[in-house]
């Protein structure tokens, strides 16, 4: 079952992260590879800087939403070049 939920939040945060970088998502898959990714991303960058978002749904949320951000503006900058 988490696995589910695993990807039912970065399914979510890549919708998210869509709305919020481009203005659109990029479909089920689309979202569910971009948030899957950006929850790793955030966590990562999380705890580096120390950071919690605390836990359960709302935080793993909150983390894999910035962690996508995070990654369209790098694939962004990549592309630019």
């Amino acid at each position: 079952m988490s696995l589910v939920w695993f990807l039912l939040i970065g399914g979510v945060a890549g919708f998210l992260a869509g709305k919020i970088m481009k203005g659109k998502g990029f479909g089920v898959i689309g979202n569910i590879v971009v948030g899957v990714i950006g929850a790793v991303l955030g966590g990562f960058l999380f705890g580096v800087l120390g950071v919690s978002s605390g836990d359960g749904l709302l935080g793993s949320l909150v983390t894999a939403t910035v962690g996508a951000i995070v990654l369209l503006f790098l694939v962004g900058l990549y592309k630019k070049k």
